[in-house]
């Protein structure tokens, strides 16, 4: 069954033409899928492959049209390709390339997106439950308390965490069709937890998750930043090759715990990256150790030094470790993340270092051997 908004959308873009026929989209049977949820619209434009380029502007066209249906918070439209199938090619012949300057069966490639943002930084880790998403807020934070424009994206769009991490469940406004990013702890921050209920389960297959991570990187009003810390989800996915293709990372933080289990994933993450072209900026060692808050007493929960070694193996700096404490996980679900609610903390400092070096590698002022902390 449609959703009036769905319907409302449908018929919005009936109303636009093709340019060379003169037809709407509907009656020229160019509109494929339409995917409405909680106010975010995916549409599907069939084109022929050769068409491609000269039909961007429908495209741009359509996208505006549906963001301006009442109830929609942001559309993104994409040209699927399709085509008759070409008369054969001479025996030993290669097939022609198409007009727009593409091989036949190769996709126009996409604009890359956060082109104002000056470095973005990936945040990720093999498996989930290593403390991901914890070190990216704080190492915002800790960015944002240097002077620095920031922006803090959650690209965990199964899991979505910053809106507790923040402290906040506002929902973005939208002005000139465009959302306006969260503003919390000097950053800039968009989550799709923001835009949905904090129960809902985000029941999406793979290509509506992608359309929602696009969505909220190229409809949201960053302005011009100077560093985008992103909050990835774990594994090496969908998202992850998204990232790589339509976003010029400058580097990615990998994140693990010591044990054996945790330092496998990492090293598929760190490969991942490697794979796309990503330079690893390094691995960060998360719950290193427990520290009692009773008597300060340190126990090595999870083992020691795995991830520093794991570092040395691979050849990527280990950027260094952090504890397990009750101040962390106390600070983080209260919405107020360690390095700003205990500046002063053993904690808050080890954050501000590992930040100060992904900055330093990122901005291109690194020198080797940067400093690693350990919080006693």
């Amino acid at each position: 069954m449609v959703s009036g908004l769905e319907a409302s959308v449908r018929d919005a873009l009936a109303r636009l033409r093709d340019p060379g026929t003169g037809r709407d989209l509907v009656s020229a049977g160019m509109l494929g899928g339409v995917t409405v949820r909680d106010g975010m619209v995916q549409v599907e434009i069939a084109v022929p492959r050769e068409r491609a380029r000269e039909m961007e502007p429908l495209r741009a066209q359509a996208e505006a049209a549906a963001r301006a249906v009442p109830g929609v918070i942001s559309a993104t439209a994409v040209l699927t390709a399709h085509r008759a199938a070409p008369p054969g090619p001479a025996a030993g012949g290669a097939p022609p390339p198409s007009p727009g300057g593409h091989a036949q069966g190769e996709r126009p490639r996409a604009a890359m997106l956060l082109q104002e943002v000056g470095a973005v930084i990936a945040v990720a880790s093999g498996k989930g439950g290593v403390g991901k998403s914890t070190t990216a807020v704080n190492l915002a934070v800790a960015l944002a308390q240097k002077g620095l424009r920031v922006g803090l994206l959650d690209a965990d769009v199964y899991g979505p965490s910053l809106p507790q991490m923040l402290g906040t469940h506002e929902k973005p406004q939208a002005q000139n069709n465009r959302i306006i990013p969260i503003s919390r702890w000097g950053l800039k921050a968009m989550s799709i937890g923001f835009l949905v209920d904090q129960e809902t389960p985000m029941v999406w297959r793979g290509p509506m998750v992608m359309g929602a991570l696009e969505q909220m990187m190229s409809q949201v009003e960053w302005g011009a930043l100077d560093v985008m810390v992103v909050d990835m989800p774990p594994g090496t996915g969908d998202t992850q090759l998204t990232m790589s293709q339509r976003v010029a990372l400058r580097g990615a933080v990998i994140v693990s715990t010591p044990q054996d289990v945790a330092l496998l994933d990492a090293r598929r993450g760190i490969r991942m990256f490697e794979k796309v072209n990503v330079p690893v900026l390094g691995l960060v060692e998360n719950m290193s150790y427990f520290c009692c808050p009773n008597c300060n007493h340190r126990t090595e929960v999870f083992g020691h030094g795995g991830a520093k070694a794991e570092a040395a193996r691979l050849g990527v700096e280990f950027l260094g470790e952090l504890p397990l404490t009750l101040a962390i996980r106390e600070h983080s679900d209260a919405g107020r993340p360690v390095v700003l609610a205990a500046p002063d903390s053993g904690e808050a400092a080890a954050y501000r270092a590992i930040a100060d070096r992904v900055w330093e590698k990122a901005s291109g002022q690194a020198t080797a051997g940067g400093p690693r902390i350990v919080v006693e």
